[in-house]
């Protein structure tokens, strides 16, 4: 795999949103992004989809998908052509190899209640099995392949999908907000959906008065910043990681009247990770 090829072959969104990165706008050739470097709140990343080049209006500094992944993992060129392998499938044709890309368009076919016995499976090793009213069971097609999940729904109509071999977003990219029936000035927050559906199993039957916020993905918490300011209290159970922790940062930054629940499972990467634990 060479240089020419991966920049040829690899589209730079699907190298983004492999690292965490999504759109602030968009339209169909070019899309804005927050810095990958920096905390910023005015996104100043361009990104052309056409050329498949992206530009930091903040340092003067253009990129290719080998560069930005460099930049973000602070890796050798070697290591990221390794990395970037992974979105190129080799082929044979007339007995020579050529490079094609993965396809990434996608067709829902059923969404149901969750009954297929490896899904149920699942959600009973997570240990959120009580909870499966709150998903549902994804059958989607994708590169000519029929494949299932966990579908969780965010406020745009997308599905994040979740098995026991694959984490992937059919659709838009979105936060999940889900209120009570009554005005509740408390909301939750959480990273993934197993940890909000870890965390409907603590409140076990009790009617909850609080809101719930799904990031799906700590580079979402843009499209939150609004909505938050609706809450007088808020209840944080963001990750033990790097992203959890700067995100926990931007939040408290913005909002007052905060209370960091991640000292419950501080031994471990999240609260499904502790309540799925034999030592909590």
């Amino acid at each position: 795999m060479n240089c020419k090829n991966i920049k040829e072959k690899v589209g730079i969104r699907s190298v983004l949103e492999s690292l965490n990165h999504f759109p602030v706008k968009e339209n169909k050739k070019t899309a804005f992004y927050f810095a990958l470097d920096r905390e910023e709140k005015i996104p100043s990343f361009s990104v052309n989809f056409e050329k498949n080049l992206a530009f930091d209006f903040g340092t003067g500094r253009s990129y290719d998908v080998i560069s930005i992944v460099q930049l973000i993992k602070k890796c050798s060129v070697s290591d990221a052509l390794k990395y970037l392998s992974q979105f190129v499938c080799i082929t044979e044709k007339s007995s020579s190899k050529k490079l094609t890309i993965k396809r990434e368009n996608y067709r829902i076919i059923k969404v149901q209640e969750v009954k297929h016995p490896t899904l149920v499976d699942y959600l009973k090793f997570r240990k959120v099995f009580e909870q499966k009213d709150l998903v549902k069971e994804v059958y989607y097609e994708m590169g000519g392949k029929q494949y299932f999940g966990i579908g969780f729904e965010n406020q745009s109509g997308g599905f994040e999908i979740r098995n026991p071999y694959s984490k992937i977003c059919l659709g838009k990219k979105d936060i999940t907000l889900i209120q009570s029936n009554t005005k509740s000035s408390e909301i939750a927050i959480f990273e993934g959906f197993f940890d909000y559906l870890t965390f409907r199993n603590l409140e076990k039957n009790q009617s909850s008065t609080c809101d719930y916020l799904i990031l799906n993905s700590t580079s979402m918490l843009f499209k939150a910043e609004e909505i938050l300011k609706n809450y007088s209290q808020i209840f944080l159970f963001l990750d033990n990681d790097e992203n959890g922790k700067s995100t926990k940062l931007k939040i408290q930054n913005q909002y007052k009247s905060l209370e960091d629940c991640s000292l419950i499972y501080h031994n471990f990467k999240d609260l499904n990770e502790w309540w799925c634990s034999n030592k909590r």
